[in-house]
């Protein structure tokens, strides 16, 4: 049996979304949840960085081109969010593509535009 990785930190940002999605619902703009959730993580300790700048390398050389996820949480979990219908393929290339740029191994693609309830997918590099 394959041990979860980040178990203890993986379950307080998990609290904190649910938080966030029991207190406002669906339907709000992507920002709006962010903000939200920027708030819940501060008000329950979690360290966070707020859309931290992912620097992209090319064979050994920085492009303009950078990333910005909307948190890396405990400076090794990256968390997307999305407000809409469905997660698609290209928001989890989106998260994979963060994970590969900073070498982190856990990201959470939490989709608070699904319904009846927040959508979280948990992706291992």
């Amino acid at each position: 049996m394959e041990e979860i990785i980040y178990k203890d930190e993986s379950y307080k940002i998990q609290g904190a979304v649910f938080e966030v999605y029991k207190e406002m619902g669906n339907g709000f703009l992507e920002a709006v949840y962010q903000e939200c959730l920027e708030k819940e993580f501060s008000k329950q300790k979690i360290p966070h960085l707020i859309q931290p700048i992912l620097e992209i390398d090319y064979k050994g050389e920085k492009l303009k081109q950078f990333y910005k996820p909307d948190f890396i949480c405990f400076n090794k979990i990256i968390i997307e969010l999305k407000g809409v219908k469905l997660i698609s393929k290209q928001h989890h290339a989106q998260l994979i593509n963060y994970l590969k740029a900073t070498n982190l191994k856990l990201g959470y693609l939490v989709n608070f535009g699904a319904s009846p309830r927040v959508e979280i997918k948990r992706i291992v590099l």
